[in-house]
């Protein structure tokens, strides 16, 4: 486990999605942030908040879970095709997963 401190992997405070996966090296986020440490008790806590600049709709993710997992679309290519033949290319989308950490299962 790292520290997100200084480094590309820091969301706790607002960026712009957009511009931080410019600089990220590889196809982008596919990553488990922890939430706590491990033996602390789960409580219900906010892991996220986002905020569509243009429109002002807000996303907030609260969870128990010990960890989430965050997920750019990074392999998306455009060619499938959603609601009035919107094309789905490289991260146009995100996912949010709350879970346990990657592997708990086998620890």
């Amino acid at each position: 486990v790292k520290h997100v401190e200084k480094t590309l992997f820091d969301l706790r405070k607002p960026v712009l999605l957009g511009s931080r996966l410019k600089e990220l090296p590889g196809p982008g986020f596919d990553h488990n942030f922890c939430l706590c440490s491990p033996g602390e008790l789960p409580v219900e806590r906010k892991c996220a908040r986002v905020v569509h600049p243009g429109t002002g709709r807000v996303l907030e993710v609260s969870t128990t879970q010990p960890g989430v997992q965050f997920y750019t679309s990074n392999f998306l290519d455009g060619t499938l095709k959603g609601k009035g033949g919107a094309a789905y290319s490289k991260h146009s989308a995100f996912c949010l997963e709350t879970q346990n950490w990657p592997d708990a299962v086998n620890q």
